[in-house]
């Protein structure tokens, strides 16, 4: 409940979050949270809270038609509430996966981007912007299995980049070294000189 003393009659409504829409994580219950807050006047916000898996609000009595109009944006906005796009941190916390993954696989198109949204960082004039990925997405791969075997062609592909790296370094090692050795019969004045008895063989007659 909100930190504060409570009246002896108290207005409270509460919402449970299913388990499709948070998709097991408390990241993403507590985002959810965050999103219906946003919805919310100003002095309603924090009456808003987050408690055993369950929306919670709560106004003394004497704020009866404030509470109607936040119970009735909360409820509105529940109905939808599987659909809402799943950010970042919460698909990370829900695939246990690394950022550097989810910016790899948003990046080869293994994890599709259902579009961006541009926010700003709280008490900064800096505004950061990211993809977000539609929640049936998620859950697909949260029930396939699939992330494993993309960790497994992640790490397949790393092994082969790297074969073929210490393929082409020494490919160049070879070329450097071939053109710094001198050709044959390179050097001053004659091969012939290079060659003891040359002259003997040529006027033997061995070359005509």
């Amino acid at each position: 409940m909100p930190k504060r003393e409570r009246n002896d009659i108290e207005l409270l409504r509460t919402w449970t979050l299913p388990s499709k829409a948070t998709l097991g994580s408390s990241v993403r219950a507590h985002g959810i949270l965050l999103e219906m807050r946003a919805r919310l006047p100003v002095s309603s916000k924090k009456s808003l809270i987050l408690e055993a898996g369950e929306l919670v609000l709560a106004m003394p009595a004497e704020a009866k038609s404030e509470f109607n109009a936040a119970a009735g944006i909360v409820s509105a906005a529940m109905t939808d509430i599987g659909n809402l796009p799943v950010i970042p941190r919460e698909i990370q916390d829900i695939l246990t996966i690394k950022p550097g993954e989810r910016h790899r696989w948003l990046a080869d198109g293994r994890l599709p981007s259902a579009g961006t949204r541009t926010v700003r960082l709280a008490g900064r004039a800096r505004q950061i912007t990211f993809h977000v990925v539609d929640p049936k997405v998620v859950e697909e791969l949260l029930d396939s299995g699939t992330v494993d075997e993309w960790r497994e062609d992640d790490i397949a592909a790393a092994a082969e980049n790297r074969r073929r790296a210490a393929y082409k370094a020494k490919l160049t090692r070879s070329l450097k070294k071939g053109a710094s050795s001198p050709a044959p019969g390179a050097g001053s004045g004659d091969a012939s000189a290079e060659l003891a008895g040359w002259e003997e063989f040529g006027r033997d007659g061995f070359l005509r």
